[in-house]
């Protein structure tokens, strides 16, 4: 069983940073491939981040390209989500994923919720204009 736990939500101003982070634990061959998610209110959820076999292919959101990086710390078990340059548009709730493979994703660069089988709970981020 995959368990995915997030931390590091909160408010912060435009323009400010958040690091994020994903603990997970359970079978590794289904964790190779992480990602990030989030859903605002009234809105569906969309796919901000990937990271497959350590970084060895990420996939970023138009959206956030350029302001996050994700990155893995295998030591840890341990995915980060850094966003800098935080806007309004960026408030939601943030959510960990993982996968065995994310294949479609990885195909079409497109990130895709229905890829992913494993979640956590979320973490929100307020960014306040």
């Amino acid at each position: 069983q995959v368990r995915l736990e997030e931390s590091g939500g909160g408010s912060v101003q435009a323009g400010g940073s958040l690091r994020l982070s994903c603990a997970s634990s359970g079978d590794a061959e289904t964790r190779k491939c992480m990602g990030w998610f989030r859903q605002a209110p009234g809105k569906e959820r969309e796919g901000v981040a990937i990271t497959y076999l350590n970084g060895g292919t990420t996939i970023y959101d138009d959206a956030v390209k350029g302001r996050f990086t994700i990155s893995q710390d295998n030591s840890r078990n341990t995915v980060y989500l850094q966003m800098n340059n935080l806007t309004a548009e960026d408030t939601a709730r943030y959510y960990c994923a993982a996968d065995r493979t994310c294949l479609n994703t990885r195909l079409s660069r497109r990130i895709s919720k229905d890829d992913f089988d494993y979640w956590g709970q979320g973490t929100q981020v307020t960014v306040s204009s």
